[in-house]
């Protein structure tokens, strides 16, 4: 019980390291929350709209490849009849995902919940569901996370000054205040009705936001529910949670996996295919490269947020779903180095990455031809045992001035990705980042 009180507290300490340096000025979400949701490692962004009907990207394409005008229509259309909630949180679970975030509200402004404070919204439709929360209750059932998309901006809204990103004229004066006003309303509605466990904002780039504007809504969101966590999208800078006007709890790299990062907490949201929103025949990611993201991710002490972009009939493709069980499978069989990790203490690279838990470093190895590994030693810690996780011992080498030397099977077992577990005479977490 004593370790698995030490290993809750460092690995707080390594996640929320730069939180707990930040001084407590006002209403902060719970170092506990956010530490609960870092420890889930791997969750599902589903990206979902009226746009499905013309396969391009949600809000984006609106006066680009979709006039403004049709775009705006599409509600009217809009009937996912084969939408079933308890199907995508079940994909989501076989693919070993804890947490999904959905689009409630992206940046053409339709809802998918019968807000009150809107009328473009789902209880428009000929669908007329309440997506968001039959999501929210199946989410429940299954014990998975439920999590909300929320957007900053709103190019429908007419209280938001910026209509068009690629043409001004249909710009308008607009109502910050007024606007501001109503997303208050419809996240008080979310967070009352859904629960979600933690919010994802985004649209800070534009320039009616500002961080005074991110701050006001965080506030507001706390006082709301002082535990939901927030990502750092409400500011107007997302490099870095201690930069002046920074608002939010976590980092979130896009279509990147993130750096190593013990200090400050961090989410990478990647796409399985290339578009966010659905498209016919998009190029999807093969197995090796989606098992790999979600190792090197973890191994930079982060969390994968894997976007999936379901049909306009409400179904994911098989093709897809299929793609996230076998992503799923390797979990079954490796899911220990994973979950409940921290990164390091190796910098992850194009041949292994690393992740730790108690006194063990797991190493995940790449290519399953390779015969020895040569790796910069750990400091202060010995190794007492090298083996392949679920199966045979390997022999090792251990030098201060060399190194340690592993050597492995002809063939390591799993062609995507094979893990080597270090038992150590010390608890991993003491053990600093080695760059080298």
């Amino acid at each position: 019980m004593r370790k698995i009180i030490l290993f809750t507290a460092l690995f707080m300490a390594s996640v929320l390291g730069a939180l707990a340096q930040k001084p407590e000025a006002g209403l902060a979400t719970p170092h506990t929350a956010i530490a609960k949701f870092m420890e889930k490692k791997f969750g599902m962004f589903i990206h979902f709209g009226p746009v499905t009907l013309r396969g391009t990207e949600i809000g984006w394409s609106r006066n680009n490849q979709v006039a403004q005008d049709d775009y705006d229509s599409l509600y009217k259309e809009f009937n996912p009849a084969l939408f079933n909630a308890d199907t995508w949180v079940k994909t989501a679970k076989d693919a070993g995902m804890k947490y999904i975030t959905l689009t409630a509200k992206h940046h053409d402004g339709f809802c998918l919940w019968p807000t009150a404070f809107s009328t473009y919204n789902i209880s428009q439709s000929p669908f007329k569901k309440d997506i968001v929360g039959e999501l929210a209750t199946a989410c429940k059932k299954q014990g998975i996370a439920f999590c909300i998309y929320f957007t900053v901006l709103d190019w429908h809204d007419a209280d938001y000054p910026i209509h068009s990103p690629y043409d001004s004229t249909k710009n308008v004066t607009g109502n910050m205040p007024a606007f501001v006003q109503r997303m208050k309303n419809e996240l008080k509605e979310l967070i009352a009705r859904y629960k979600p466990e933690m919010l994802w904002f985004d649209g800070y780039w534009e320039k009616p936001w500002t961080a005074a504007y991110g701050k006001e809504i965080y506030d507001f969101v706390k006082a709301t529910d002082p535990d939901v966590v927030v990502n750092n999208r409400l500011g107007k800078e997302p490099a870095s949670l201690s930069a002046p006007g920074s608002v939010g709890d976590y980092l979130t790299p896009e279509q990147e996996i993130g750096k190593l990062n013990m200090q400050e907490p961090w989410e990478s949201c990647i796409t399985i295919c290339k578009q966010w929103a659905w498209k016919p025949n998009d190029a999807m990611k093969p197995l090796k490269e989606c098992i790999q993201t979600l190792v090197k991710t973890a191994g930079g002490n982060g969390n994968l947020l894997f976007n999936v972009g379901p049909m306009m009939d409400g179904r994911m493709e098989a093709r897809q779903i299929t793609r996230l069980k076998q992503v799923g499978e390797w979990l079954q069989q490796y899911g220990e180095s994973i979950y409940g990790t921290t990164g390091g203490p190796y910098v992850p690279n194009d041949m292994y990455a690393a992740t730790r838990k108690g006194k063990k470093v797991y190493l995940h190895i790449f290519d399953n031809t390779i015969n020895t590994l040569i790796l910069h030693d750990l400091p202060g810690a010995r190794i007492t045992k090298a083996y392949l996780l679920h199966g045979e011992a390997l022999a090792f080498s251990e030098d201060r001035d060399e190194g340690i030397k592993l050597v492995f099977p002809r063939t390591l077992p799993d062609a995507n990705c094979s893990v080597v577990v270090l038992e150590l005479d010390k608890d991993a977490a003491d053990i600093p980042v080695i760059a080298k």
